[in-house]
C-alpha cells in the first residue's frame, strides 16, 4: 500500500497517536507524517503510507492554513489555553482596534520561539527546560504570515476567530499572545484548526474515527489513498522517453539537451516531477548546471 492519506486530526491525540492508529488500520508498519499537530490542534494531517514516506523530506517545508480561537485578557505559561494562567486585565479591546493592528502582522515578521516548543537549544528541547521551570534565551526568528484576518470577535467575550495562511515554523499561539501585546492586553490561543497542509485541504480529510469505522465494517484505506504525485502538483514536471526512463530508473542523470526543459528553464537547483511516457510517476530530479543534467533527487518508481 502507496501513497497519501489525509486524515483530520481529532483533539487529544498526538500526530504520532494517529500513525500508530493508522498502521494498524492500513497493516502497514512504513507509514509516517508530515507537519506535526499539538495535540490540542485538529485539522489536516498528511499521513505518509509505503512509499511515500520517501516524500518526506520534501514536503513538510510547506505553506499551511489555520483557523485559530484566541481569548483576550489572559495570558498562560503555553500561550494556549492548556496551560497555567500566569496573568489577566481587565482592559477590553474593540473589533476595530484589532483590525487595526493586524497588518502589523501581516507579510515577513520576527517571533520569538515560545518555551513550550520543540525547539532545541544547546541539544535540548525548550519544553524539557520549560517543565522544569527554566527559561533560556531565545532568539527571534522570521516567520511569512501571507494572511491574517479577523473573522469574528465578541466584544462582550473578547474571544474571537482568526484566518491564518503562513510558513512553515509559525507559532500561532505566539500570533495571540503577540497580538493581545500589541492591543495593550493579553492573548491566548483556545483552538487551532488546521485547514491546509502540503497542498490538502479538510475537503480531502478522512476524520480518524471514520477511518476506524471503514476498516471494522470490512472496508479498506487503499480506497482512500492519494498517489504518492499528489503531494508534488505545483512541481512542474518533464515526460521523458523510454530510454531515458531505464537510464534514470538505474540511477543516471540526463542530458538537459535531450530532455524537453527548455534552456530557459535550465535553473540550478529547480525540481522536476518526472514523468514516464505511459504518464506514470518516476521521481524527482533536479537541475544542475555543471554538467548541464537532471539529477535523480529520489526516485519512486519501483523503488522498495
Amino acid at each position: 500500500m502507496d501513497g497519501i492519506l489525509v486524515i483530520d486530526k481529532p483533539k487529544a491525540y498526538t500526530s504520532f497517536d494517529v500513525v500508530a492508529v493508522m498502521r494498524k488500520l492500513c497493516g502497514e508498519k512504513k507509514i509516517g507524517h508530515t507537519g506535526t499537530l499539538d495535540p490540542m490542534a485538529t485539522g489536516v494531517l498528511p499521513i505518509l503510507v509505503g512509499k511515500a514516506t520517501r516524500c518526506a523530506p520534501f514536503i513538510d517545508d510547506t505553506d499551511k492554513e489555520y483557523e485559530a480561537e484566541f481569548q483576550l485578557g489572559l495570558s498562560t505559561d503555553t500561550q494556549d489555553i492548556t496551560g497555567t494562567v500566569v496573568s489577566k486585565t481587565p482592559h477590553r479591546v474593540t473589533r476595530e482596534e484589532i483590525e487595526a493592528v493586524l497588518p502589523r502582522f501581516r507579510g515577513e515578521i520576527l517571533q520569538l520561539p515560545p518555551m513550550y516548543s520543540a525547539v532545541q537549544i544547546d541539544g535540548k528541547r525548550l519544553y524539557s527546560l520549560a517543565r522544569q521551570g527554566i527559561e533560556v534565551e531565545r532568539e527571534k526568528r522570521p516567520v511569512t504570515i501571507y494572511q491574517c484576518d479577523l473573522l469574528s470577535f465578541d466584544e462582550e467575550t473578547q474571544r474571537g476567530r482568526l484566518l491564518i495562511m503562513c510558513s512553515k515554523g509559525t507559532y500561532i499561539r505566539t500570533l495571540c499572545s503577540d497580538i493581545g501585546q500589541a492591543l495593550g492586553s493579553l492573548g491566548v490561543l483556545t483552538s487551532l484548526r488546521r485547514t491546509v497542509a502540503c497542498g490538502f485541504s479538510l475537503r480531502y480529510a478522512l476524520p480518524l474515527e471514520k477511518a476506524r469505522e471503514i476498516v471494522a465494517s470490512g472496508g479498506s484505506m487503499k480506497e482512500y489513498l492519494l498517489p504518492i504525485e499528489a503531494v508534488f502538483a505545483d512541481v512542474p514536471k518533464v515526460k521523458i522517453t523510454a530510454a531515458q526512463m531505464t537510464r534514470f530508473c538505474n540511477g543516471g542523470a540526463l542530458s538537459l539537451e535531450r530532455t524537453k526543459i527548455p534552456p530557459a528553464d535550465w535553473l540550478e537547483g529547480r525540481t522536476y516531477r518526472v514523468i514516464s511516457p505511459e504518464e506514470e510517476f518516476l521521481g524527482l530530479g533536479q537541475i544542475s548546471r555543471k554538467n548541464d543534467e537532471l539529477k535523480i533527487l529520489r526516485l519512486f518508481y519501483g523503488a522498495p
